[in-house]
């Protein structure tokens, strides 16, 4: 029996089974402008254009072409972004700034690496919540400790987190310039798997990228000495294909991490399955008699800096989401001629 001709975008994640229209062509994203879109076919990349539909003002950001899907693209000079074809995941968080809107990060991704160095940017309650960000989009998260050349105690500190992270999320620690980065996350390497580095600038995303696709072809600059930041050498988000067969999406570094108000919080599944048991349904786990949260944390089966740290993202979760209500009912109120006019 023939088998069919294997797509060339399947070494880049190609989904079995998606249907793409007559006389169009499949491509993936690969880098997201301003000015246009930088697309990969499997064989070589291009430039090209969204289509207009894609620039109307009042279109959900998330209904745009971005970095990771697949797309259909009519051929014309320049080539035209027609269709996103559905995702597999997607992940999302919530825009800097004052204004609440919902940032796409990237999609189709099968793993996201949370990059911290070991050093003055040393952070675990910022993996927690990269990990919040992460948790239901159908992404599996890593845990990536960096700079283990420059501590000591490296070992130490991954053996520390993974107890806090209760082991359910892998954590390595290792030196991005060790070209044997590559057998240690093997198993995340596979051909056709893509994965994203996220991470503050200077944790060493961009030289991890290097070390995996083995040629300087990220940008790396040296880290502040007070806090151990980086400049943003990394400006925009790029699909790189390894030599192995993977997908590596390269990110800005993120200042502000803000949460969208969606999130599950499943990494404090321990602290919810101890609020069921309290005496009464609306427990605020303060004062209250009965309260089994206040029980663990009295007799020590409950870490308190656990605790802190879900109330400071169970508080940020409650206001983005309220925000965001806020929000739609703001856009629900527009008068409908200027309705038309943002869907024009």
């Amino acid at each position: 029996m023939t088998m069919p001709p294997r797509h060339p975008l399947a070494a880049l994640g190609l989904p079995v089974g998606l249907v793409v229209a007559n006389n169009r062509l499949l491509a993936r994203v690969a880098v997201q402008h301003r000015a246009g879109y930088v697309l990969h076919d499997g064989r070589c990349t291009y430039k090209a254009q969204p289509a207009p539909e894609f620039l109307c003002h009042g279109l959900d950001p998330l209904q745009r072409p971005l970095v990771g899907d697949f797309v259909e693209v009519e051929a014309g000079s320049p080539p035209h972004i027609v269709r996103v074809l559905p995702r597999r995941t997607l992940l999302v968080r919530a825009a800097a700034g004052e204004t609440y809107a919902r940032q796409a990060m990237v999609a189709n991704v099968d793993s996201a690496l949370v990059l911290m160095g070991m050093d003055g940017d040393y952070n675990p309650r910022r993996v927690r919540r990269y990990l919040a960000l992460i948790e239901g989009s159908g992404v599996q998260p890593l845990v990536i400790l960096t700079k283990a050349d420059q501590v000591s105690d490296a070992e130490q500190r991954r053996k520390a987190l993974s107890e806090a992270l209760a082991g359910e999320v892998p954590v390595y620690a290792i030196n991005t310039k060790d070209p044997a980065v590559g057998q240690i996350l093997a198993q995340w390497l596979l051909p056709g798997q893509t994965l994203v580095l996220v991470g503050s600038s200077g944790a060493g995303k961009s030289t991890l990228t290097n070390t995996l696709l083995g040629s300087l072809q990220q940008s790396t600059g040296e880290v502040r000495a007070r806090d151990s930041r980086g400049r943003h050498i990394t400006t925009a988000r790029a699909l790189l294909a390894l030599p192995g067969g993977a997908c590596l999406i390269d990110t800005p570094g993120m200042r502000e991490l803000k949460l969208t108000g969606a999130e599950n919080l499943a990494q404090f599944g321990d602290i919810e399955a101890l609020a069921a048991h309290c005496r009464f349904a609306d427990c605020r786990h303060v004062s209250e008699p009965g309260c089994a949260v206040q029980a663990a944390l009295c007799n020590g089966k409950l870490d308190t800096t656990r605790w802190r740290d879900y109330r400071k993202l169970t508080l940020e979760r409650e206001q983005q989401a309220a925000q965001f209500e806020k929000t739609l009912r703001r856009k629900n109120r527009k008068p409908a001629g200027r309705r038309r006019r943002d869907r024009q």
